[in-house]
């Protein structure tokens, strides 16, 4: 299979294409189309967010599927109930994907973002001396079980007391080969990375890399244009993240961008030696000018990320809702689980917010108001 290679050319204003209806979808799209009208209103997020507590917030979920079961004795088990809840209603948007979709790789592809959670979760805590846990997601392709076998049985050598590592350059187990190969690469690279300077952000970096180049690639094998585009613009909104984080910390890393995106990494690139009132205009020929210049302005005059987060995230739905010109098609039904998915995060992220009792305007700040 081909290597990704850099396209700097963008033939689209700001939305790449969806590709055609698929007819064999036809049931599937309208079944979608009707959960669509189900899902949470902004006007309710927006209620919940300038609720005046954790209580009156959850209680405007009492009339649908987050609502709790009983009133909670407190805000902490309340919060705890609905995260029960929260993570029912994942598995189950996840498994109706799964009934949905007709063309099982492409549910193979999404599950192995779990399986790169994972593994992340894995290797940050083997490397930094941390018990494997029990928190590992089960909507992978690899089962929990057998992946945390993999993990406790790879040493590094050093006699009695000698600690639970993956070895230096790769692993000695025969119980590795059992992992699929882009796991088996994500945690070469990412062992790798680490022990070039003992610096764990370079973890994230790795199997950031290999879990796009994947995508695209796969995207690409399925011959499936919505996802290619969706996978490609993912790449290009965590590069601009990542852009901020590092001009921000004045970090030297020049090399920690992803391959695959639609902006060139030399532009990113010039944007960790640019002011930051020249970001703008460094993006204006690109599908992200706005999200760079909004989160830009509202970072230079509030030292936060949270508008950069919400117009990333506005972007990629922006994307999602453009598949209303499907009539049939595998695209909706995609969109809809990505859309499903933000719902439940932005939920979660109210409530933690009014449990601890956070600022209303930074909550409005978040979700774009």
């Amino acid at each position: 299979m081909t290597e990704v290679a850099e396209q700097p050319v963008i033939d689209f204003y700001t939305y790449p294409p969806i590709g055609a209806d698929d007819w064999r979808y036809a049931f599937q799209t309208a079944q979608v189309r009707v959960l669509e009208t189900q899902m949470l209103s902004r006007a309710t997020l927006l209620d919940m967010a300038n609720a005046e507590n954790f209580e009156q917030a959850a209680d405007l979920l009492s009339a649908g599927k987050y609502a709790l079961p009983q009133a909670p004795a407190s805000s902490k088990q309340g919060f705890a109930e609905i995260e029960n809840i929260l993570r029912a209603r994942r598995s189950a948007v996840r498994e109706l994907f799964a009934d949905l979709m007709i063309d099982k790789p492409i549910v193979e592809l999404f599950r192995t973002r779990d399986d790169f959670a994972n593994m992340r979760l894995a290797i940050r805590r083997t490397l930094t001396e941390k018990p494997l846990g029990l928190d590992y997601s089960d909507d992978g392709n690899v089962p929990v079980e057998q992946f945390e076998q993999v993990f406790e049985e790879e040493t590094v050598a050093g006699g009695e007391g000698s600690r639970r590592l993956p070895k230096h350059g790769g692993f000695g187990s025969e119980n590795y080969n059992l992992l699929p190969d882009y796991m088996q690469q994500a945690v070469e690279q990412a062992v790798l990375a680490y022990y070039q300077n003992k610096d764990i952000r370079q973890i994230d970096y790795a199997i950031d890399s290999v879990q796009a180049k994947y995508n695209i690639q796969k995207a690409r094998w399925l011959e499936n244009i919505f996802l290619l585009g969706l996978f490609r613009m993912q790449i290009d909104l965590t590069n601009i993240r990542t852009m901020l984080r590092l001009k921000f910390t004045e970090s030297q890393s020049r090399n920690v961008f992803l391959e695959g995106g639609y902006i060139e990494r030399q532009r990113l690139k010039h944007g960790l030696d640019a002011g930051y009132e020249a970001l703008g205009q460094l993006f204006f020929a690109t599908p992200y000018y706005e999200v760079v210049e909004s989160g830009v302005t509202y970072f230079v005059s509030n030292k936060s990320f949270l508008r950069i987060e919400q117009q990333c995230e506005e972007h990629l739905i922006g994307y999602l809702m453009t598949t209303i010109q499907i009539t049939a098609g595998p695209q909706p039904i995609i969109a809809y689980l990505l859309m499903k998915e933000n719902e439940i995060r932005n939920v979660r992220l109210i409530l933690t917010a009014k449990k601890n009792s956070l600022d209303t305007k930074l909550i409005l700040d978040r979700l774009g108001e």
